[in-house]
């Protein structure tokens, strides 16, 4: 595994893909002004900057106003792509169909009695009466899964961008598996948090499948990517990209899918290893 001042070759970055919690933000949520001009120095020197998070594009207003060029990111796990140039709006969704998500619910609740769920909407999120309340969403709807799930015709319904699951007892990682093996292969299971919260998406949904997809529609090439990232549902983007770096504050998981580590997000990780590149490639620049 590589260091933070192990930078892959200046000129072969055309884009940097980046987490937000525990990577590019600090703990208390904020962009660094480090952070924040290692980004702008990035865009100057010709490299793309796409956010890949778990997030929903409403929650997004920490780091909109440092995304350049393109204005897109990456939300909900790959479930969506969003324009934040534009408030938001949704320019792809990926969903999760109602009926896996219905079969996804069944199945939790006999492999793991006790589990809560949230439906996260392309509208907005909604969650069962045990399930953790979202203070961040006030006009959230409260009802049973199956309820929430349901539409009079199918296809007929706000697309599902994601499904969670809580529990109050298993650990996050001992639910994780017990998930995956219980219903793996009708869905993408993966979590974020240091709870036992699981989201949920389509088959084959995930950060590094959507971004796949956006680095194809620019000519991009895996090995023109640079990565960081800091949890299990990173891992997957992790090892697609060329170069990838876990924080220092990473989940095992996402150190071993890392070709490198860099500093923890509250030491500014990200920008350390930008700051390198974006140095690298000016100075290759003025040797040509």
């Amino acid at each position: 595994m590589t260091s933070a001042t192990d930078s892959p070759s200046p000129a072969a970055i055309r884009l940097i893909a980046t987490d937000l919690d525990g990577t590019l933000l600090r703990d208390d949520k904020t962009v660094s002004d480090r952070t924040v001009a290692a980004l702008a120095a990035a865009e100057k020197a010709g490299i793309e900057v796409f956010f890949v998070t778990g997030r929903p594009a409403r929650w997004m207003d920490v780091v909109s106003d440092h995304v350049h060029g393109h204005g897109l990111a990456i939300c909900a796990n790959g479930a969506a792509v969003a324009d934040l140039h534009a408030g938001g709006e949704l320019v792809k969704v990926r969903p999760l169909e109602r009926l896996i998500a219905l079969d996804v619910v069944q199945s939790l609740r006999a492999a793991a009695p006790g589990t809560t769920f949230a439906v996260e909407l392309a509208t907005g999120i909604h969650y069962e009466p045990d399930y953790p309340p979202f203070h961040l969403d006030p006009c959230a709807s409260i009802a049973v899964a199956e309820k929430l799930l349901h539409e009079e015709a199918p296809g007929t319904g706000v697309p599902v961008l994601k499904l969670l699951a809580h529990h109050a007892e298993l650990t996050p990682d001992d639910f994780l598996a017990l998930a995956r093996t219980t219903a793996g292969a009708r869905a993408s299971f993966t979590r974020s948090s240091p709870t036992a919260l699981l989201e949920i998406s389509g088959p084959g949904v995930s950060k590094a499948s959507t971004l796949e997809l956006c680095c194809a529609e620019r000519g991009i090439s895996p090995a023109e990517v640079v990565a960081f990232g800091d949890m299990p549902n990173d891992v997957e983007m992790l090892s697609w990209a060329g170069t990838s770096y876990a924080m220092g504050n990473a989940h095992p998981a996402a150190l071993a899918a890392a070709t490198g580590r860099t500093a923890t997000n509250g030491e500014d990780g990200v920008a350390v290893v930008i700051e390198r590149i974006v140095a690298e490639r000016l100075a290759a620049d003025a040797g040509r």
